[in-house]
This record gives structure tokens, C-alpha cells and sequence, in this order.
């Protein structure tokens, strides 16, 4: 059986999550830790709990889930892997650090690549990969089926979805990747998004605004957003937010 560890690290309020399995073997899944504080406090984890490091997996490249990769990297000699086409976002890093005022040594160099639809083991475990573009080209997520769970990135969050004004972003993809790959699971599914609290598929069915068939008007809606048109009678939602 797997277990989930999350901790919430980096000026984005971003979610690193530990995959543990019976054998206390563990995954790193975006460690997004920023500064040498963070990085004690995820290893402090590992080694109380002694815990064996397998690898690092990311759902995507964006800033805030890469920064506490290189520590690791270092600490435990594990290899990193994402999906292939997240390379290009892994290299706009350094420019993603100077739009958010934010600091980035060096960008991790993946050692594997993630192919959605290729089984992960982490010991007898099996996690399945599912692939959600949208917010970044190659976004994952890590679906395991015993647990009724998924890691979900930037993907989906409760009561909102992940920005598409990045390079690579679409909105349309991503609407279509939560339509045909996160509502496609079990509704009691807890997703453990990049951002905020934990949610089920069921409750975003039934509550995200951003995922209603809702007309062309926001007059409807709690809070304010822009249009960008219609289609097919359903507003088109522009969406702003501070996270990467």
C-alpha cells in the first residue's frame, strides 16, 4: 500500500508530497523546497521516519516545483524524471525566476523521462500515469487506484484550475485533459493539487465554476473574471493568478 506525506514549501505555497510504500522506500514528487530551512525539514522526514529515496517524479516543470530538486539530487544521488515535453519549460526556469523576483541557482537535469500510460513501480506498488496537458505541454498526473488518490499538479485545484497564460499553456487543452482524465476517475478520488487543500472529483464536478456548463455571462458567477468570448453558448474564461 502506498502513503502520502505533503508539506507545503517556496513563496507559491506549493505542495511536495512524499509517496511512502510498507517497505519505507519513497518517491519525491516536485520538491519545491526553497531555501536550506525547507530542505531540512523534508529530509529531517526522510531520515526520522528512515525512509529510503527512490526517485524524484514531477507532475511538471514549472518554478515552484523545482527548486528543491538539485539538493536531493545531491543528498541522495536518485534520478529525476518528467515527462519529455516539459524540457522546454525546464529550460525557461531562469527567466521564469527573474519575472517572479525570485532566486534559482541551477535547473535540474532530468535523468528519465515519464511516459503517460507506462506503469510506475515503486516496489510491488503500481502508480498510473495520466497525461493532462494544458497548464504546462506535459504535465502528469500519478494515479493510484488502492487509495482512491491522485496527484494532480496544477492541473485541477479545489474550487479553481491551474493558469494558462505560460509559455505552452491552453486553456481548451486543459479543460479538456480534467474532462477526459481526472472526471474520467472514481468520484470519491482525493486529487492532492501543486496548490491549496485536497479535493475529490465529486465535489469539483459539482462545484468548480471554471468546470459548469455555465452561459455566456459572469453575472452568475461569486467573484469576477473576464470573457473572451463564446463558444458553443458556454463563456470563454480568461484567468489571472499569482501562482506560476
Amino acid at each position: 500500500m502506498l502513503y502520502i506525506q505533503s508539506f507545503t514549501f517556496n513563496p507559491f505555497q506549493e505542495n511536495t508530497y512524499i509517496i511512502i510504500n510498507d517497505k519505507k522506500q519513497c518517491w519525491i514528487v516536485d520538491p519545491g523546497m526553497y531555501d536550506n530551512n525547507e530542505t531540512k525539514l523534508l529530509t529531517d522526514y526522510i531520515s526520522s521516519n528512515n525512509l529510503t529515496p527512490q526517485a524524484i517524479i514531477n507532475t511538471h516543470a514549472h518554478l515552484d516545483h523545482i527548486f528543491g530538486i538539485n539538493p536531493l539530487l545531491k543528498q541522495y544521488n536518485i534520478p529525476f524524471g518528467l515527462h519529455k515535453m516539459e524540457k522546454d519549460v525546464l529550460s525557461y526556469a531562469p527567466a521564469s525566476a527573474a519575472m517572479f523576483g525570485v532566486s534559482l541557482a541551477t535547473v535540474p537535469t532530468p535523468t528519465f523521462f515519464i511516459a503517460e500510460g507506462q506503469p510506475l513501480m515503486l516496489g510491488d506498488d503500481t502508480i498510473e500515469v495520466r497525461f493532462t496537458p494544458g497548464h504546462s505541454p506535459g504535465s502528469i498526473i500519478f494515479y493510484y487506484a488502492p487509495g482512491n488518490w491522485a496527484i494532480g499538479g496544477d492541473v485541477l485545484f479545489s474550487g479553481s484550475i491551474g493558469r494558462t497564460d505560460l509559455p505552452g499553456g491552453n486553456f481548451n487543452t486543459l479543460i479538456n485533459s480534467i474532462k477526459t482524465q481526472l472526471f474520467t476517475l472514481p468520484g470519491h478520488t482525493t486529487v492532492y493539487p501543486g496548490h491549496g487543500p485536497a479535493t475529490t472529483i465529486d465535489t469539483e464536478k459539482l462545484h468548480n465554476p471554471f468546470l459548469q456548463d455555465w452561459p455566456c455571462t459572469t453575472s452568475s458567477l461569486p467573484f469576477n473574471i473576464g470573457t473572451t468570448g463564446c463558444k458553443s453558448g458556454v463563456a470563454q474564461y480568461s484567468i489571472s493568478l499569482s501562482r506560476p
